[in-house]
């Protein structure tokens, strides 16, 4: 048996387009996180990370808490949806700059029920279908390198996960639209590769962001807003 690491980025800047970088809060997050998984000794054997800059910087802090590296391999298949243009084919076409941030995540989950919806008959360039079958490949991917008692650490998003989530226990629809809303940034997630399949070990624990480093906790709803110029 071996077990995955889902690792949520830390915290993105304000305002959070498709490639949106660390906050400040984000790579303290990041941080806080990779103290956690030295803590753990994970028997490490792969690491892979999604190409976006959020997901990039988060495993480069993680991972050299870990002192692995050069471990990471970058693997887009790990990125999150393109919620710029699922906004804009089903949402209302607001900006995203344009909105209270506050206001921004109950204005996307109706938007990712309407592409959920649509299937593959939607009008994104990545359709819900294919968006499940390129995480579920990328998932797939990471498990067959595991031998026993190994454990694989990704760094990714909130959707990605949520659906993952969802798919091992049988509705990805309801991992995305139920879980995803919840995730907290630098929460971790753990998936068990069986003899039977793939099982959910835990979701979204984030102990580790609690006590002393509760002030670090946020999930997607909380950016880091511009700082005003004087």
């Amino acid at each position: 048996m071996g077990v995955v690491y889902l690792i949520t980025h830390g915290q993105a800047s304000f305002p959070d387009n498709v490639d949106a970088r660390l906050s400040a809060g984000g790579v303290e997050q990041a941080a806080v996180v990779g103290a956690e998984l030295l803590r753990r000794t994970l028997p490490l054997s792969s690491a892979r990370s999604g190409t976006q800059a959020r997901h990039v910087k988060t495993a480069e802090i993680v991972l050299d808490w870990l002192g692995h590296a050069a471990l990471v391999e970058y693997d887009p298949r790990w990125n999150e949806y393109d919620h710029t243009e699922i906004l804009r084919l089903h949402g209302d076409d607001a900006p995203q700059r344009d909105l209270d941030p506050r206001a921004c995540p109950e204005i996307l989950d109706a938007a990712l029920t309407e592409w959920v919806a649509a299937g593959a008959a939607g009008p994104c360039a990545e359709t819900w279908p294919a968006f499940v079958a390129r995480v579920e490949g990328a998932l797939r991917d990471v498990v067959s390198l595991l031998e026993m008692e190994e454990s694989a650490i990704v760094f990714t998003s909130g959707g990605v996960i949520s659906t993952l989530a969802g798919l091992v226990l049988g509705t990805p629809e309801a991992g995305l639209l139920k879980l995803n809303p919840v995730i907290v940034n630098c929460g971790i997630t753990r998936l068990e590769s069986t003899r039977n399949g793939v099982t959910l070990l835990s979701f979204n624990e984030h102990a580790h962001l609690e006590g002393r480093a509760s002030r670090l906790l946020s999930h997607r709803a909380h950016r880091e807003l511009p700082r005003p110029t004087a």
